[in-house]
């Protein structure tokens, strides 16, 4: 499903969200305020909108994701990114060197040793995982002591007029948009919705992250509470 929609995905993200996926992303990574050099793993990258934004702001990034139509998306964008930078000595003096790579892999079973990096993100993916406290178990294994887990994602709306609007726009207006760009045979534009209104409520969200062992930091509601910014920490171990 999502290796279908890959060739319009980025194009439907900024559509259908007027735009402002890319400022909860840009939110995303001034709330975790990570040093430069910092060693970053965007799990559930899709077309790697995210990795990148953290390689461009000086984070050293590995893109991951299960699907590899999304991944090739995203090593396209990538390589362009790169050649853009090298290309443009005016930005390449006040920006540092884009450090990216890309990876195909399972939220449930990560190639990576425990204590690998400072800081995982998942944007939008979570959800999709199909054991999520299994995904999140697996973020808390390769974080570094008191490195940070940061989840940008949908969860079911509490106010009733938000969630009104955003269920009159996700079940009637985005199947129909993707119906017309011809990137809706699969079903993922209906399968949004559903999945959002099955997933846990952002309560419980925070429970799952504490179960892995995690500190709970923040649950920032983002345009009305459509999309959540969740931050935990890994807590060293005492001595």
């Amino acid at each position: 499903m999502f290796g279908e929609i890959a060739p319009r995905y980025d194009f439907l993200n900024r559509l259908l969200s007027f735009g402002i996926d890319r400022a909860w992303r840009r939110r995303t990574i001034a709330s975790l305020d990570l040093p430069e050099g910092s060693e970053v793993l965007d799990l559930c990258c899709g077309t790697g909108d995210l990795a990148l934004a953290f390689a461009q702001s000086g984070a050293s990034v590995c893109g991951a994701d299960f699907t590899l139509p999304m991944l090739q998306a995203a090593v396209v964008k990538g390589r362009k990114a790169k050649g853009a930078s090298k290309n443009n000595p005016g930005t390449s003096r006040n920006q540092p060197e884009i450090s990216l790579r890309w990876l195909q892999a399972d939220a449930q079973a990560l190639p990576f040793a425990d204590g690998s990096f400072d800081a995982v993100t998942i944007a939008f993916g979570i959800r999709n995982v199909e054991d999520p406290q299994l995904g999140l178990s697996e973020c808390q294994r390769v974080l570094r002591p008191s490195g940070r887990l940061a989840i940008l994602e949908f969860f079911p709306i509490p106010n009733p007029i938000w969630r009104g609007l955003f269920r009159f726009y996700f079940l009637h207006v985005l199947p129909l948009i993707a119906k017309v760009v011809r990137a809706g045979r699969t079903g993922a534009y209906r399968y949004l919705p559903e999945s959002v209104d099955n997933f846990a409520t952002p309560k419980e969200f925070q429970q799952w992250m504490e179960g892995t062992g995690l500190h709970f930091e923040q649950d920032l509601p983002l345009t009305g509470g459509v999309a959540r910014l969740f931050i935990a920490r890994k807590e060293p171990k005492a001595s």
